[in-house]
């Protein structure tokens, strides 16, 4: 079994902090987060309740299990990365707001206007450390096997709509024609666009220049969440 030093270096890199800015976190400086982290000295309870405030899980730390409490499974779309979020009555952390719509299908209103079901909590140094703000995040419910395994149906997707640019190769929820998708875009010569569904089943579309004015780019998709009890 990994060490307690081993754990927290895991978490760190889970979450994308230096040993400089976990320490800051905790009032250390780098050099004891590096003793911490090698096992040359034990972390003290109230350094780990700091670190607790930021979104580390201290329970993997101390015990080698994951807290499963919250009810919710997240990963990083691009890379599998597993994200730190909790459901419930929990005030800890920034809440983002997850929409009553489908990421398959809508009647193309803003998502302002749609129901909110319910909100999950991420640790804000956690999303700086993503690069995301939590006033352009949203959450999609996906429907349809069109884009499995990266997102199933089911599954929610936290959107970044501040992230419109399809120039970078990614995964995208579009308004097309009224309707919601999750596609895998790519951009072609000329200024057509590659629509790519990850099930191989189903075959790529092309939207051509000329029908560019009927498709909206909404956001880029960052956090895949498979199930929130």
């Amino acid at each position: 079994m990994s060490s307690i030093g081993t754990r927290l270096r895991h978490e760190r890199e889970r979450l994308g902090f230096t040993q400089t800015q976990m320490g800051d976190m905790a009032g250390v400086t780098k050099n004891t987060q590096r003793l911490y982290e090698t096992d040359q000295r034990s972390p003290k309870a109230d350094y780990l309740a700091l670190l607790d405030a930021e979104g580390v899980d201290v329970s993997y730390v101390l015990t080698g299990r994951r807290d499963s409490a919250s009810g919710v499974s997240a990963q990083r779309v691009s890379d599998g990365a597993p994200v730190t979020a909790s459901s419930g009555a929990s005030n800890d952390g920034v809440a983002v707001k997850m929409y009553d719509v489908e990421g398959a299908a809508g009647a193309g209103r803003s998502l302002e206007e749609e129901r909110v079901e319910g909100v999950l909590r991420f640790p804000e140094a956690q999303l700086n450390a993503l690069g995301l703000s939590p006033e352009h995040l949203a959450g999609i419910k996906v429907r349809g096997d069109s884009m499995e395994t990266t997102l199933n149906d089911g599954d929610w997707v936290l959107v970044n709509r501040a992230d419109t640019d399809y120039r970078q190769e990614g995964i995208f929820l579009l308004l097309i024609s009224g309707e919601r998708r999750i596609k895998r875009v790519q951009r072609l010569a000329g200024g057509a666009l590659y629509l790519i569904s990850d099930n191989e089943h189903y075959e790529p579309e092309m939207i051509p220049p000329e029908q560019m004015r009927e498709v909206k780019i909404l956001g880029r998709c960052e956090v895949r969440i498979g199930r929130i009890a």
